[in-house]
Order: C-alpha cells, then structure tokens, then sequence
C-alpha cells in the first residue's frame, strides 16, 4: 500500500515508519529539511517536504496514496504543559492539519485515514475499566484539537472511506522527553503519576504503538484505545517504575502543589482503566509490553535515531 505519512521523524514516527516499511508498504514521510530527509530514507521510507498547513501543497503531496497515517504532534515539555499557550502549536496541528489532510483525501479518493489520539479525555472512571463507549471531555484545554482531529476522521468514513482514530494511552519511549522527566523525579524521589495515587493510569510502550500503526491499515473504521494489559494505581506506578531505575519508591506530589498546576493539570489527573478489548478482537494485536510492572527505560538504554 501507498502511505502518506506525517511525523515520521517523530518520537512514535520513528519505530512506525520502519514497521510500516517491513510490512511491505511503501512510504512517503512528510521531511523538513536535509537533516530529517536522511532520516526517513535510513528508515527506509521516502521524504517529501510540504507545509502541512497549506491546504493544496497537501492536496498535491497526498494525491496518488492509498492510505494517510497523520502522526503529526507538537506535545511540549512536562515543564510548560500546565500552561495553554504551550499547547497552541500542537491544538493547530489537530484541528487544521487534519482537516487539511481528510480533505485531501476525500478529493484525491484516497480510502483511508488513520488518526492518532489519546485516552487523557476520557472522563475519570474510578476502578472502571475504560471503553471507547465511556464518556469524554475534552475542554475546553489541552484536548480540544484532539476532537478536532476525531470529528475530520469521521468525515472521511462519512464520505465513504476508513476512517481509524487510535486513542493512544500514555506513551512510554526511550530518549522521550516525557520519559527522561518522569525518570528524574522518581531519582528524587517525587511520584511523576500526578494525581490520586489510587487513580490508575494507562500507558504503551512506543514500540507496541507503531505496531498499532501497522495494523491499523487493515482495522474497519471506528476509534479503538491502544494501551497496555494492566493499568496501574499511581502509587503502583511509581514503585513500579521506581524499582526499574533501582531507586527507592516515591511520594506523591503534595496536594498542594497540584492544585497550582490549575485545570490543566487537573485534567491529566483523572483515573483512566483504559481497555484495549475492541482494538485487539478487531486486529488481533496485543502489546508485547504488558504493564509497567516489566518495563520502564533508564535513561541509560539506547537511544533511538530521533526523539522528537
């Protein structure tokens, strides 16, 4: 299959643009500057440069593909991501490139979309499992451009194409910037999983994500979560995770403190049990990393060729 393909050099882009190769697709990655071109063509795909926010410069790039994988993110740093104007970038990113890229494809016929998203808008479910049925809230905040980005994926399949939203849990990579954070406060010893510590938290390790990538070509249009087998507590997470780094269990960030941190901070605080059910019945994909429990990377592991 022909593969557009947007944030190809990113954290999930560079473990599911070599998936994506391996599976026998053949794929054009979207590639700012000479730098990021090499990258794409060691990852075995072919770059295109394209301003992702013109809307025919993306009608032409697109035009001839089969199918468009739009990975495109601008997340910022734990420092800044209490505060909404950190969040401009990346809310642009959802609601126009998406929108940009599904008309493209409704233009040019091409018959399937596949949109990354993320679990964080699920309403708090206490010690419920999580489904793709249970309520949302996403604003507004940190999650408007993520239903932005579902509502122009559900206008392909309502155009008569495949549309595919993976609401991805908490990613875990090696060299994320996220990642390398969380692991500095657990060295001090403060618990990175804000909120109640018996509020649960969903994740998935990056290279079980770009697996979902792969299979998502071939899933029927709908939204399916994409996490791991065995959300845990907070407080779980922490010693978990902690134990990895062979560190002394931490404590929770005082009460206090989150409070300062204002709505968006609340808004990654809610207990999420995500479920995996519908995705795995329909693809037949399981995370081969199952729980925080068996992995967690030190900031010692290899890195991989991009972080970002």
């Amino acid at each position: 299959m022909k593969v557009f393909l947007t944030g190809g050099t990113g954290v999930i882009g560079t473990r599911a643009l070599p998936a994506l190769v391996a599976d026998g697709h053949a794929v054009m990655a979207v590639a700012r500057g000479p730098e990021k071109a090499d990258l794409v063509r060691r990852l075995g795909g072919t770059p295109v440069e394209v301003d992702l926010f013109d809307a025919a410069a993306v009608k032409a790039a697109v035009d001839g593909s089969e199918a468009v994988v739009n990975l495109a993110t601008a997340i910022p740093p734990l420092s800044k991501a209490s505060r909404r104007k950190a969040w401009a970038l990346n809310d642009r990113i959802r609601t126009e490139v998406s929108g940009h890229l599904v008309d493209a494809a409704l233009a040019t016929g091409v018959a399937r979309h596949v949109q990354e998203s993320i679990c964080f808008p699920y309403v708090d479910g206490g010690t419920s499992w999580i489904t793709e049925e249970s309520p949302t809230d996403h604003g507004p905040g940190p999650f408007h451009g993520a239903a932005m980005a579902e509502a122009n994926t559900a206008r392909l399949t309502a155009g008569g194409g495949i549309g595919v939203v993976l609401r991805f849990a908490q990613f875990v990579a090696v060299g994320s910037s996220h990642t390398t954070s969380m692991n500095a406060f657990l060295r001090r010893r403060v618990n990175p999983f804000i909120g109640d510590p018996d509020g649960f938290v969903s994740s998935v390790h990056i290279d079980d994500a770009a697996a979902a990538v792969v299979v998502a070509l071939r899933a029927p249009a709908g939204t399916y979560n994409v996490g791991d087998d065995e959300p845990l507590t907070r407080h779980d997470a922490g010693a978990a995770c902690a134990a990895r780094l062979g560190v002394k269990p931490p404590h929770p960030i005082p009460r206090v403190a989150l409070k300062a941190g204002g709505s968006h901070a609340t808004a990654i605080m809610r207990s999420l049990r995500v479920s995996h059910a519908r995705f795995t019945e329909v693809t037949g994909w399981t995370p081969t990393h199952p729980s925080l429990r068996t992995y967690w990377p030190d900031d010692a592991d290899e890195s991989p060729e991009a972080t970002s």
